[in-house]
């Protein structure tokens, strides 16, 4: 399953003995028309869709890439087209043809999970393959044992869906009508699932249609010569602006997932060794556990772990001069060439062996950036943002007041690490454009109530510059029904940085009797009576240098905004408020705070730590040693 034998069947491209030259005026042009293309397929596949996920949430991805494989656009981290090109060869392709897939074995680890389901279109230029455009988006539902195809005890990719090796779904403009047929009678929302995969389709081919306009118009030779430069530029930028900010030598560092959904609370370890030299970064996961019997796998290594270092990288765009520098630093293939990477052997959480379960990999997604970060923070003095945990799902699934099945499934946020020179981002999501499914397109489409969505007070870490804040979002089922949830951090804060505290956990609860139920974050179908309130609150990010040298004028402000509360101005931050003539204004008692931060400063025992992982890690690290 996993093509040992043939670790590089794509093509390569050629050796180069000089560095690349291009007309600066035909490179802008090349490079401004894909990026171009890009956001042209992504709206049109928006504005086309059907499903929630997609439409409203926004959680699809667009990807250009070269004859090479070659991931060319940086706006998301799309796919990659190797596992297509492995299957059927670049000579045998024709104009028309469109190719789909989802299998997370057979895609050379660039599709994480089953409801991810991708199409990739080649592009043509006197008939012969000069390009690929890919489109996947996270689909409602793909069959398996649970609605949403997302069980968290799933011990096997047999209990989340249907798995698809890449198989052509067009021929030369033909749609292959058999094999759609049988992704439409294993899911349990065939009109919209086939809705969304031909939004996503159609969408691809028009931007392979537009990108055979520049080729047609400069030529083969000239775009691929500006395609070589995009790449370059791309690793140039890290391996001379980034990296340098990178002390040579060799960090360590671990994270953790709390629970797979099969086996009691523990500690997933993920471990890396950075090692940085010159303009290089090795990233070693030797140490990380074994494969977990639940669904928390993320199969990484393979195609030399070409999409991890495309996944993590942006990490090191806030070493950047500027947060302006790093907004225009593009991501792509290009810094494949400064980053390798040592995987572990097979079996791991990592390097997972077919058949295991993955459909909450974004759990190791997540904490391998984490890992990067942590691992900058300590070689350079806590010179990297705090952490932050930004996807997790959650839905209800039933029949609705006139008795029609119904499915809802939402994507939610959470708030930013804290960074040295600006508070975390509130409620955001990792996915560029994403959002939470709107309140009112809710409860237009489902037998659901949304009563409450909110920035959940507190949740983001204390620091000198705060944690992002999570939000709070309750929801009341006017039918009886049932919640489906994936999520992590729900023991473990979103560590701080450089003194800075770790922000809250996640958490859903549901009425009972009066009193809140915690189901904890992965859940496959608690039932739930009509009139019952579900309560989600995500998590909030690390916090970011000393809280006691927060500037008191800021957090006053945060007082008044809601973002912290009275009690943590006084107790995290040293800041004691009086309350104003105007109701819900504060005013600061500069004597009182002046001798309250002195106060806090002398019960320290020693310095703060340069990564604090909150109360929640120590607490499940005891009950695990003592069981």
């Amino acid at each position: 399953m996993d093509n040992a034998l043939n670790p590089h069947p794509w093509p390569r491209p050629p050796a180069r003995t000089r560095p690349i030259e291009v007309d600066p005026i035909v490179l802008q042009i090349v490079e401004g028309t894909i990026n171009s293309i890009e956001r042209e397929i992504e709206y049109a596949i928006e504005r086309t869709a059907r499903s929630p996920m997609i439409r409203e949430a926004h959680d699809y991805r667009v990807g250009l890439f070269d004859r090479y494989c070659r991931k060319l656009t940086g706006r998301s981290y799309s796919a990659m087209p190797n596992a297509v090109v492995r299957d059927y060869p670049p000579e045998t392709m024709k104009p028309g043809d469109v190719f789909l897939m989802n299998d997370t074995y057979l895609t050379e680890g660039s599709i994480g999970h089953l409801p991810d389901v991708c199409s990739t279109v080649p592009v043509f230029n006197d008939g012969v393959v000069v390009a690929y455009i890919q489109a996947f988006g996270h689909h409602d539902d793909i069959g398996g044992r649970v609605p949403g195809s997302m069980p968290g005890t799933a011990m096997s990719v047999f209990e989340e869906g249907l798995s698809i090796p890449p198989v052509k779904i067009y021929s030369e403009g033909v749609r292959n009508d058999e094999a759609l047929k049988i992704v439409r009678r294993n899911t349990r929302v065939p009109e919209m699932l086939e809705a969304d995969l031909d939004s996503e389709m159609q969408s691809i081919m028009m931007g392979a249609a537009r990108m055979g306009e520049l080729f047609t118009r400069f030529g083969t030779a000239v775009v691929e010569a500006c395609f070589q430069a995009i790449l370059d530029k791309c690793a140039n930028i890290y391996r001379d602006e980034l990296l340098p900010k990178i002390p040579d030598g060799e960090f360590s560092w671990e994270d953790y997932v709390e629970h797979d959904g099969v086996s009691a609370p523990r500690l997933h370890k993920l471990a890396l060794k950075m090692t940085k030299k010159g303009g290089k970064i090795i990233l070693d996961f030797n140490g990380t556990d074994p494969q977990s019997p639940g669904p928390i796998n993320w199969p990484a290594d393979y195609a030399d772990g070409a999409f991890l270092c495309k996944w993590i990288a942006p990490i090191l765009r806030n070493l950047a001069d500027s947060p302006e520098r790093a907004a225009e630093i593009s991501v792509n293939e290009g810094v494949c060439d400064v980053f390798e990477v040592v995987f572990p052997p097979k079996g791991t959480l990592i390097t997972p062996v077919w058949p295991a379960a993955t459909n909450a990999r974004s759990f190791v997604l997540l904490r391998s950036l984490g890992l990067l970060a942590g691992a900058v923070a300590i070689a350079n003095g806590g010179k990297m943002p705090a952490d932050q945990e930004t996807i997790r799902y959650s839905g209800f699934y039933g029949n609705d007041l006139n008795g029609i099945p119904f499915l809802s499934r939402e994507v939610l946020g959470g708030g930013s690490g804290g960074r040295s020179y600006a508070d975390g981002n509130d409620a955001i999501h990792i996915v560029p454009d994403s959002r939470n499914q709107p309140a009112e397109f809710t409860e237009n489409r489902f037998p659901i109530i949304v009563e409450k969505l909110a920035l959940r007070t507190d949740s983001g870490g204390a620091g000198l510059r705060r944690g992002g804040l999570g939000y709070e979002k309750h929801y009341r089922v006017l039918v009886d029904c049932h919640t489906i949830v994936t999520a992590d951090r729900v023991r473990l804060g979103c560590y701080g940085v450089n003194g800075g505290k770790a922000g809250q956990p996640f958490c859903v609860t549901v009425d009972l009797h009066g009193k809140p139920k915690d189901l904890g974050g992965l859940v496959d179908g608690e039932p739930l009576r009509a009139g019952q309130t579900m309560r989600v609150v995500t998590t909030g990010g690390g916090g970011w240098g000393d809280p006691l040298e927060r500037e008191p004028e800021l957090v006053r402000i945060d007082v008044e905004q809601g973002k912290v509360s009275r009690k943590a101005a006084r107790d995290d931050y040293g800041v004691v408020l009086r309350a104003a003539k105007v109701a819900g204004e504060f005013r600061i008692d500069d004597k009182a705070t002046a001798t309250l931060r002195e106060t806090l400063l002398a019960k320290r025992t020693g310095p703060l730590p340069m990564i604090d992982r909150g109360p929640g890690y120590e607490k499940l690290r005891q009950t695990v040693a003592k069981s």
